[in-house]
């Protein structure tokens, strides 16, 4: 009776801890999903989806091993600054591509986009990493069966934004503007800066502000300058 007791108790605390991974890596996956809309947005139809499907798994499986050796990461120094530096020239990448995929072959901005998925996952998935180690308490099925479930709702997000896009191409700008905070948010939280920042809020504040309009300011620069390329040339 006790031996079934305490199997019944394990069960549902296996199954609390799963639930508990899932809803975090769904609250925290609301970029990534930003992130896997905006690189397939200029894929003819055909060729999303597979995009969308090899830099989803690609990322996951990023993120599984990532989460298994979670230990040594949080112990690299200046980890979340580098992830913040260069997710913010990946937010600005996907502002200024050009949307034209006339004169580009299917096969390389298939891989192309898929290679930005994944990169971008990995610069943004620190924080997922972090919370799914953390709530999976050194237990690696759960990190996997976790990641595994919150997948097709990642997949299907980034669907619905990638038709959100073509209906109201201003979501681009929101887009970059989101993975700029990340981004900015991201560097603030490095161990190295972070104690200044918690006695500074102000200065944080400022900080996320002036990186955030930094890469749009960048961006809408950029498309400008390519706007103007383009008339003259023609």
């Amino acid at each position: 009776m006790r031996s079934d007791i305490i199997m019944e108790t394990s069960v549902l605390a296996f199954l609390a801890a799963l639930l508990n991974i899932v809803f975090l890596d769904l609250v925290l996956a609301g970029d990534n999903a930003i992130v896997i809309g905006l690189a397939a947005r200029n894929l003819p139809t055909s060729t999303q989806k597979k995009a969308i499907f090899y830099g989803t798994a690609g990322a996951i499986l990023l993120r599984i091993v990532a989460t298994i050796i979670v230990v040594w990461l949080l112990d690299i120094p200046w980890l979340l600054l580098i992830g913040g530096i260069l997710l913010v020239w990946i937010a600005y990448k996907l502002m200024t591509d050009d949307n034209d995929h006339t004169d580009v072959k299917a096969g390389q901005t298939l891989w192309t986009a898929v290679r930005t998925i994944i990169i971008a996952d990995a610069a943004m998935g620190l924080d997922n990493v972090i919370a799914v180690a953390g709530a999976a308490n050194h237990n690696i099925l759960l990190v996997i069966i976790g990641l595994l479930i919150s997948v097709p709702i990642v997949v299907w997000g980034s669907t619905l934004f990638i038709k959100l896009i073509n209906r109201f191409p201003w979501i681009i700008y929101l887009g970059s503007a989101v993975l700029g905070y990340t981004a900015s948010n991201m560097m603030t939280e490095e161990k190295m800066l972070a104690t200044f920042f918690e006695h500074h809020t102000a200065l944080r504040i400022l900080f996320i502000v002036l990186v955030t309009g930094g890469v749009l300011l960048a961006g809408f620069m950029k498309i400008r300058s390519n706007q103007g390329k383009k008339s003259t040339a023609s």
